[in-house]
């Protein structure tokens, strides 16, 4: 009876671990596509370096945050 059991909760589980793994390959590729935008800008106007690393920081702080939030209320 507690093989079906474990079973049944293992089966239950396999779409949420499987979607939280996409979020986060999302979340990482979006990462990298930021970074990779910001070090372009930078190289492209060295003085707006503050500017640029300002916006970068606040978009990636909300991917993670959107992320998180996914992974969580997926559950």
């Amino acid at each position: 009876m507690s093989l079906a059991l474990f079973q049944e909760a293992a089966t239950s589980l396999v779409p949420n671990l499987v979607g939280a793994g996409l979020i986060v390959i999302g979340a990482g590729i979006g990462l990298g596509q930021i970074g990779r935008g910001a070090m372009e800008g930078i190289a492209r106007q060295p003085e707006a370096t503050n500017k640029i690393q300002t916006a970068m920081i606040i978009i990636a702080a909300l991917l993670e945050g959107l992320a998180f939030a996914a992974i969580f209320l997926g559950k």
